[in-house]
């Protein structure tokens, strides 16, 4: 038996693996855009990270307030100096702005897109989910999801993606089922996800370009650490899940996935990344937790 690596040892053998396994680029050749990043905790981030490392060129993204907040500079310099745009995703003009300025760069059209927006004021004031304000509820359903559509229609109209692209948005089951903490980010994930699934059917129909939503497991981003009770709940998904939660590094590797060519006939689709919490009903470690 060999020696007995300690976690951080062994986290790092897995990026490391995963790293080396995009050395047949998938990617090659493939130019995307990222909406998200706002440090190495973010999935967005992880997820720019293995693009580049599949081959693929990007266009970094984020609110111009979050661009000031976050670290996004270092992440693009590690990207081949990727172009870091603002673009408020409520906006259609700076929406506009970012696919035009993204062509020019490319020198031609895109073939992805992640949406890794979210964003609650209501969770952030401590507003129960039986007494928003709704005026906040409307900026979270605006950013959080309406934002998909608009990212979508722009690319849409200003005839911006490649034939058989791919566009991506971050979801969570709380769309499905109910996780009374999550609040109003649920009904904007519901509403993410249908979008996916209409908007999919018409992008799908002229330009074969697909849609899918990805349904990570609770994840220690800067977003989901701001949710009442992650911490229990993060230990609850992990003893419920037969291969455990899925990591943000997981979650970028499946996005790249999507973004590849493997995938061509996948659209439309919620696709749960969530090491089988989905379809799991109880475990004997829940239950064992429960008895005790």
């Amino acid at each position: 038996m060999g020696p007995v690596l300690s976690n951080e040892i062994f986290v790092a053998y897995l990026l490391n693996k995963r790293m080396n396994s995009m050395a047949h680029k998938i990617l090659e050749g493939k130019r995307g855009i990222i909406f998200g990043a706002l440090n190495d905790q973010s999935i967005a981030w992880k997820a720019a990270e293995l693009c580049h490392q599949a081959g693929a060129s990007i266009v970094l993204s984020n609110a111009p307030i979050a661009l000031r907040m976050g670290e996004i500079n270092k992440l693009a310099e590690a990207c081949n100096n990727a172009p870091v745009i603002g673009a408020d995703v409520t906006n259609m003009d700076d929406l506009k702005n970012l696919f035009e300025k993204s062509m020019e760069h490319f020198g031609g059209k895109i073939d992805f897109i992640l949406h890794s927006v979210g964003m609650s004021m209501n969770i952030r004031k401590g507003n129960t989910y039986t007494g928003l304000n709704h005026e906040f509820q409307h900026k979270t359903l605006d950013i959080s999801a309406m934002s998909l559509h608009r990212v979508c229609q722009t690319a849409y109209e200003l005839d911006a993606m490649n034939d058989w692209g791919s566009i991506v948005a971050l979801t969570y089951i709380a769309a499905q089922r109910v996780f009374p903490d999550y609040n109003e980010m649920a009904d904007a994930k519901a509403l993410l996800e249908s979008i996916a699934r209409s908007f999919g059917y018409h992008f799908g129909v002229r330009n074969k370009v697909r849609i899918n939503t990805v349904s990570q497991s609770p994840t220690r981003t800067t977003a989901g650490s701001g949710v009442k009770g992650f911490d229990g709940f993060i230990n609850y998904a992990e003893k419920m899940s037969p291969l455990g939660n899925a990591s943000a590094e997981d979650c970028a590797a499946y996005c790249v996935s999507l973004f590849s060519d493997y995938t061509r006939m996948v659209t439309m689709q919620n696709l749960f990344h969530d090491g089988g919490f989905s379809f799991t009903g109880v475990t004997p470690a829940v239950i064992e937790r429960m008895e005790d």
